[in-house]
């Protein structure tokens, strides 16, 4: 069975076995020392070709056709592992293999992948691209698997709002667990209340579609029990505490923590890891109306604490905090959450690293590591209980927004810990999901972060 995909697109990779190009993928010691091909040799001087990071090179045969391509990477390769991201949106359309390259096949072929990704469903003329050959040894069935659930994360963070609201994204949840055979239960509309869901249905009462809480498992019981939370917030106002329009430009992308879990679920599904697995995301739209939720008000949430709102702009920490409490009571071995939740984040470690908080200090090294292992950049940051006093709230429990402004990605982890109690392990991921300019195996858009490492890390550890 082929991995899911929510937008259909051809592979990236060639499937003959033979009468490929070849790229000659070469640092400026290659060129200097003459150790690659004599012929491509040969016109890389003659065109004064340095190899360069990124730089290519096109080659003719002798009969003065296309013959190959030089790729430069630079003198440390090892600086940039998915630079081969580049010659899918660069290389002409055609079959391609790489001839010689520093790196590893599963590498080279994965940043190829990557690179490869377009988000074109809105448009109307459809570009070619390059297909690359994955060598022999490396692990095709992983690198497809991976760019499944990269490109699934993607997807979803791209669609508009007008198609992925919080109906949509109820189908496109149904559709991956139905591509699985996994079981999906979902809580409606006024459901959330007689449910105890009130922080859920709070935040999203105020659109047109309703909130909700989905929930998907998958696999036997009795496998280690891993649970993923999600928030999906398919577009943020702010609220009655509006955001100004530079800053609701791309909340479109407030569900990225949503398309994450859903981009990691794929991966251990498809991989069938042996495991209990639990999906959970709380899904709504931060709208403006009559009954949106207000500055002031206070909640109780499902947990029993209470939460005064002091600030309508600070609700995916709402969301989940339901979300949360519910997954914590099944007492799982792991519990991953991953939300789009705060701009202070990103002040801290921009946009490609992705923060983490936890306090189990074997499950903080072990994601580290695995970050490190696939290249796939991540830090831990503090849960620093000198700051819990500051959501402290004088006419509820907590509340969800601190004045002042100070270790906003802090206190907000601070705020979810509050939830979390009966879990062996838990973490969680404050991402930004986006890309805001291209790089080599990402272009602008949507972008998944730290799935890679977390499916490395729970296949290693679990599966």
């Amino acid at each position: 069975m082929a991995p899911y995909q929510f937008i259909e697109r051809a592979t990236p990779f060639s499937a003959k076995a033979g009468n490929t190009l070849p790229v000659f993928a070469v640092t400026p010691a290659h060129i200097e020392q003459g150790a690659i091909d004599p012929i491509a040799l040969d016109w890389a001087r003659k065109a004064g070709f340095k190899a360069e990071s990124g730089a290519i090179l096109l080659i003719p045969s002798a009969d003065g056709s296309l013959g190959g391509a030089l790729f430069g990477l630079g003198s440390n390769p090892s600086e940039l592992p998915f630079l081969t991201g580049k010659l899918a949106r660069e290389l002409p359309e055609g079959d391609w293999h790489i001839e010689t390259a520093p790196l590893t096949v599963n590498r080279l072929a994965l940043g190829f992948g990557l690179g490869s990704y377009k988000f074109d469903r809105y448009r109307t003329v459809k570009s070619s691209s390059a297909k690359m050959l994955i060598p022999q040894d490396a692990d095709a069935t992983g690198i497809k698997r991976t760019l499944a659930g990269v490109f699934l994360a993607r997807d979803l963070i791209n669609m508009p709002a007008n198609d992925m609201g919080p109906d949509q994204l109820e189908v496109a949840f149904r559709a991956l667990a139905a591509h699985y055979k996994a079981e999906v239960t979902a809580v409606t509309g006024d459901k959330l209340l007689s449910e105890n869901f009130p922080l859920i249905h709070a935040v999203g009462r105020a659109s047109e579609g309703e909130p909700r809480l989905l929930e998907m498992r998958w696999g036997k019981k009795g496998n280690p029990a891993i649970t993923l939370v999600g928030k999906g917030v398919c577009f943020d106002t702010g609220g009655l505490d509006i955001k100004p329009a530079s800053s609701m430009a791309l909340m479109k992308k407030d569900m990225g923590g949503a398309a994450n879990v859903l981009g990691l679920a794929l991966m251990i599904m498809e991989a069938k890891l042996k495991v209990n697995l639990r999906v959970i995301v709380p899904v709504v739209e931060n709208s403006i109306s009559a009954n949106a939720f207000r500055p002031g008000d206070i909640y109780l949430s499902r947990k029993g604490l209470t939460v005064q709102i002091d600030n309508t702009d600070a609700e995916g920490r709402l969301i989940l905090a339901d979300a949360l409490a519910y997954a914590d009571e099944d007492e799982p071995d792991l519990m991953i959450d991953m939300a789009t939740l705060t701009g202070a984040a990103r002040v801290a470690l921009g946009p490609d690293i992705a923060p983490y908080y936890t306090d189990d200090e074997d499950l903080a090294h072990d994601i580290a590591e695995a970050g490190m292992d696939m290249d796939d950049p991540m830090w831990r940051m503090p849960l620093y209980m000198g700051y819990d006093k500051d959501i402290r709230s004088r006419a509820a429990d907590i509340t969800n927004a601190p004045a002042g402004g100070m270790a906003g990605s802090i206190t907000a982890a601070l705020f979810l810990k509050r939830f979390v109690s009966k879990t062996k392990k838990w973490a969680h991921f404050d991402i930004y999901g986006w890309s805001p300019s291209e790089r080599p195996h990402s272009s602008v858009g949507g972008e998944a972060q730290a799935i890679r490492a977390l499916y490395h890390y729970i296949a290693r550890t679990y599966g």
